[in-house]
């Protein structure tokens, strides 16, 4: 990565990581050793499964590149990682790549994925990068609310079947769909408004997803379930309406000229605003 300075507006970036890990109660640590890597493969088979395992030495080589993991330890556990590297294209410049984030079963939903990209987001900015890129399963509401709620990222691109088949223990069976992440690192973490006369363009009619309406109005909604992993063990067809329900109701936001800008957790529903208005 390349070396810079820059201004930031608001909260000292690496004040507010290591505020954000002590409300979580773990310890953020740059990984950089081959002990490290194992420790990032450990916390990994216990997300995804042996499923396609990063080589161990690619981790060392990502350390050693100015690529660092963050590990969230408590003690000389280590509970959670982000992994990511360094990425140029002609849309972005300069950003990050932010690849993999994991926490081991007992530490999820405690602050601690939060945490760690707060120090993926100050390690970038020392470095000059001003994005961060990565991508999620729309449909997975927990990672919607993290990233456009907690970071205020937005989503301007999606893909169908982004990663094609995968193996493992997460996403087996399932086609990849992926919305596309942007995080200005520069903007002060936090959610965005979401307006009280937002259009419905997709709603949730009990279990499952109603028609999809046109895209038209000022502000869009889009409805997902509240937990796609108890609804698909639960009701297979179901869950598979659902993916084809959001990837229409997704790309007709998109191709209105929208960004998702917003995640409302209460509903379980993106909020899809444009791209221009988008501060």
């Amino acid at each position: 990565m390349l070396v810079g300075t820059l201004r930031h507006v608001g909260t000292e970036p690496w004040d507010l990581a290591r505020r954000a890990a002590s409300a979580a109660g773990v310890e953020l640590r740059a990984l950089t050793t081959n002990e490290d890597a194992d420790r990032i493969l450990g916390v990994m088979i216990a997300t995804w499964g042996e499923h396609q395992l990063v080589p161990r030495e690619m981790i060392r080589a990502l350390a050693d590149s100015g690529n660092a993991p963050f590990g969230a330890f408590v003690g000389a556990r280590m509970v959670g990682y982000v992994l990511g590297w360094a990425g140029v294209d002609d849309r972005d410049g300069l950003h990050v790549h932010s690849h993999m984030l994991a926490a081991l079963p007992d530490r999820r939903h405690r602050g601690v994925g939060f945490a760690l990209k707060l120090a993926q987001r100050a390690q970038a900015l020392d470095q000059g990068a001003r994005v961060a890129r990565w991508t999620f399963d729309p449909l997975v509401a927990r990672n919607a609310y993290l990233n456009l709620h907690k970071l205020g990222a937005i989503a301007d691109r999606f893909e169908r079947d982004f990663y094609g088949e995968m193996t493992d223990t997460v996403n087996r069976g399932e086609r990849t769909d992926r919305l596309v992440v942007r995080w200005d690192l520069e903007r002060e973490p936090g959610p965005r408004a979401i307006p009280a006369d937002a259009v419905i363009v997709l709603a949730r009619e009990g279990d499952r997803p109603g028609a999809v309406r046109p895209a038209e109005g000022g502000a869009l909604l889009v409805e997902v379930p509240r937990d796609l992993a108890e609804l698909r063990a639960r009701d297979p067809t179901m869950g598979a309406a659902w993916r084809e329900a959001s990837a229409l109701a997704i790309e007709a936001c998109l191709a209105a000229g929208m960004v998702a800008a917003a995640f409302d957790r209460g509903r379980s529903a993106y909020l899809f605003a444009l791209a221009e208005v988008v501060a």
